[in-house]
């Protein structure tokens, strides 16, 4: 190492020590010093987290990679392989991924901001339940076997659909509409390739809950697909809670700070009352949606988005699960306490301690999980006339539970005051 490197390199660790320099400088110019040579170490580390999480969680280049590898082999289709792996017209942008085994990336797709997501992990237990783990790509992509009949292949879906959702009497539209979905050409008839696919897709339960409340006002667009590789739309604004405190942060950064930065830069009260009755409106499409009962197994804030015109917008909705595929995994599960009867990362039920295996009905509904949420975001803030009001509606909400025999009648009742109480307080004015 150079000579004149060595010394800088003294300069910058010793010098804020060395007591030859705290003899001829102030005191105090010597603590400045040491704060600033203390900002820089815990700036650098801070980076070094951040690069070291970044290189783990983001893996999109192995998605691209193994799509369109697939695709140039003819082994899958879709609606986004041509842009994705040819033209080169839709790229993976900016990271958002949580997850090494989930890729979630930022996009541009004929000119609208787009959202790539892309799993390298076997879907079918859903995110958090144990025993899910990694497949080998090429597996993702073995059925249906070459020599498949259309009805036979039709036969499949709705087998596979009724297994996740529950046998439902509007199964075969549903059935349908996944058919015109694989049909990328729209030639009418569906190849080897694109009923992989349509197959492989299927197996990611985000997609299922979309393709299953797709058309409703809160649930993002599919936009398009090429694999398991899939395409939605952007939401504007993709958490309740603009500010999220990185993970290396957390033992600096107390909780407390956290939550004043958000509720300064929260939108105003109305708006936050806008985005909570759409929040309201998704509970009743998930309650009693066309296809079954699907439930908020992950009801944070970093799940639930919202619109430049503060429309509430689910951003994520890889939380949410079908009420059937629920109780499947809790159905003859053993346990020793409730905590052991959980599906994803709050759908809990109870544990029969006698016959010690999990009951399969969840104690707590989507409302209550909602209703907690919005009891940090609508209240503070709240007008001096509503907010007693508004706080005991919310409190009543919460302690909502799924084992009451007139549950249903009693969670319609209490969500319907709440949207009329903030609906009355907001119609009417410019945030309506």
């Amino acid at each position: 190492m150079p000579r004149s490197l060595r010394r800088l390199l003294h300069l910058v660790l010793f010098c804020p020590l060395s007591k030859g320099l705290q003899s001829r400088m102030p005191a105090v110019k010597v603590k400045y010093l040491l704060l600033v040579w203390v900002g820089i170490l815990l700036a650098s580390w801070v980076l070094y987290m951040q690069y070291s999480s970044y290189s783990e969680l983001c893996r999109g280049h192995v998605c691209h990679m193994v799509i369109c590898d697939h695709y140039r082999r003819g082994i899958i289709a879709g609606s986004a392989c041509k842009a994705l792996c040819e033209e080169r017209t839709l790229n993976l942008q900016r990271c958002l991924s949580t997850s090494s085994t989930h890729q979630v990336y930022n996009g541009m797709w004929k000119e609208k901001a787009v959202v790539i997501k892309c799993g390298i992990e076997e879907a079918a237990g859903g995110e958090g339940v144990p025993g899910s783990a990694l497949r080998p790509e090429s597996s993702l992509f073995d059925k249906p076997a070459r020599g498949t009949s259309m009805d036979e292949f039709r036969e499949m879906l709705h087998s596979f659909l009724k297994d996740s959702l529950g046998e439902q009497a509007s199964l075969s539209t549903l059935v349908a509409r996944v058919v015109t979905l694989a049909d990328v050409n729209q030639d009418g008839k569906v190849s080897l390739a694109e009923a992989k696919s349509v197959w492989a897709l299927l197996q990611v339960p985000e997609l299922l809950v979309l393709l299953a409340l797709a058309g409703r006002e809160h649930t993002p667009r599919l936009l398009g697909f090429c694999g398991h590789l899939y395409v939605t739309e952007r939401v504007a604004h993709g958490a309740l809670w603009r500010l999220e405190v990185p993970p290396a942060l957390h033992p600096v950064v107390p909780e407390a700070v956290g939550v004043a930065l958000n509720r300064w830069l929260a939108p105003a009260w109305p708006r936050r009352a806008r985005i909570s009755i759409g929040l309201l409106e998704f509970v009743e499409d998930a309650f009693h949606g066309a296809y079954g009962s699907f439930l908020m197994c992950d009801s944070g804030p970093a799940r639930v988005g919202y619109s430049q015109q503060y429309d509430c917008k689910m951003a994520d909705l890889r939380g949410v699960a079908s009420e059937a595929a629920v109780r499947g995994h809790l159905r003859g599960r053993p346990c020793q306490t409730n905590a052991d009867c959980t599906y994803g990362r709050d759908c809990t039920a109870t544990c029969d301690r006698l016959a010690r295996q999990c009951n399969t009905e969840v104690v707590q509904p989507n409302l209550a999980k909602v209703c907690a949420l919005l009891q940090g975001f609508l209240l503070f803030g709240a007008p001096a006339d509503l907010h007693a009001d508004l706080d005991k509606q919310l409190r009543t909400c919460v302690t909502l539970s799924g084992l009451a025999s007139q549950m249903e009648v009693h969670h319609s009742l209490v969500l319907n005051n709440l949207k009329t109480l903030l609906w009355k307080k907001i119609s009417n004015t410019k945030y309506s």
